[in-house]
């Protein structure tokens, strides 16, 4: 069963979307009214796959709910759990050290569920999707923000600047690999319960790489120039520039290997394959000119 507000179809049509049971619940509003999690407990869920939870309380409501039912809760997390990488690829059994609204609110959330798993109540897995790619999505793009007109200019083979010597990280993963892991910790409990895993691609790439990678994609040489950040930001929006700088600050690299041992996480898609991917989708729906 998908319960959402009913305002989106999703991204890629399929079959299987005919065989989908929907349950209409407007979260914020039930949430200020104290009755989302009784709505979730009331569909008798075996397991619940909550992608929308952004706040402790939000969390703690739900958890009330589903307490000592034996429902699996499966909460999707991020890597910003983690802050700035210390050593790389990181894995989930680092010191959390988040920073930024975002980060500390899932780190926090991350820990209440996690701890009301060990405790017994009610049963959770944690998983931290990286950067999400995939049809339907834009990518961060090799300057660390949202902006296409960097996939259109290296397409173009214009010069690309990049912020300092292009080396700090990006780590993507496709919609489809983290659909993946999702369905094997549901399926899997007895190694999901309890635990927290990473959900990126095989490898995360450089901002240099990246651009370089993209750019042959596109069948032309890469033009790109190296700027320190402070130079660099003065060239873009604001918003780019801010969130170029919490990618820079992050530049998480994490490692798959427990979610490869434990759950048999096997990313179809590498991080540029992943963004490809996108951006072909982008360039067929007339959204991005290459």
């Amino acid at each position: 069963m998908c319960v959402s507000r009913g305002q989106r179809t999703p991204y890629v049509p399929h079959d299987a979307w005919s065989k989908v049971e929907y349950a209409i619940i407007d979260r914020g509003r039930d949430e200020a009214q104290g009755q989302f999690g009784h709505a979730i407990a009331a569909l008798q869920p075996e397991s619940v796959i909550d992608l929308t939870c952004y706040t402790l309380q939000s969390a703690a409501q739900l958890c009330d709910a589903l307490g000592h039912g034996g429902t699996h809760l499966v909460h999707c997390g991020t890597i910003w759990v983690h802050g700035p990488s210390v050593t790389v690829p990181t894995t989930e059994e680092e010191p959390r050290r988040p920073f930024g609204d975002y980060g500390c609110r899932k780190a926090a959330i991350e820990q209440y569920v996690i701890e009301q798993s060990r405790s017994g109540r009610v049963p959770s897995t944690v998983l931290h999707p990286g950067h999400l790619v995939g049809p339907g999505w834009v990518p961060i793009n090799p300057a660390g923000h949202f902006n296409i007109r960097v996939f259109e200019d290296l397409a173009g083979g214009r010069v690309v600047r990049l912020p300092n010597f292009g080396m700090e990280t990006l780590h993507h993963v496709h919609a489809d690999d983290v659909a993946q892991a999702f369905v094997q910790a549901v399926e899997q409990p007895g190694a999901a319960v309890g635990e927290s895993f990473h959900v990126v691609s095989a490898a995360a790439m450089t901002l240099r790489g990246y651009a370089e990678g993209m750019a042959k994609w596109f069948g032309v040489a890469p033009r790109l120039e190296f700027v320190p950040y402070a130079e660099w930001k003065r060239d873009v929006a604001d918003r780019d520039a801010a969130v170029t700088l919490d990618h820079l600050e992050h530049s998480p690299s994490c490692s798959i290997e427990k979610a490869r041992q434990r759950l048999g996480y096997a990313p179809r898609y590498t991080s540029l394959a992943a963004v490809q991917e996108s951006v072909a989708w982008l360039v067929q729906h007339g959204r991005l000119k290459a």
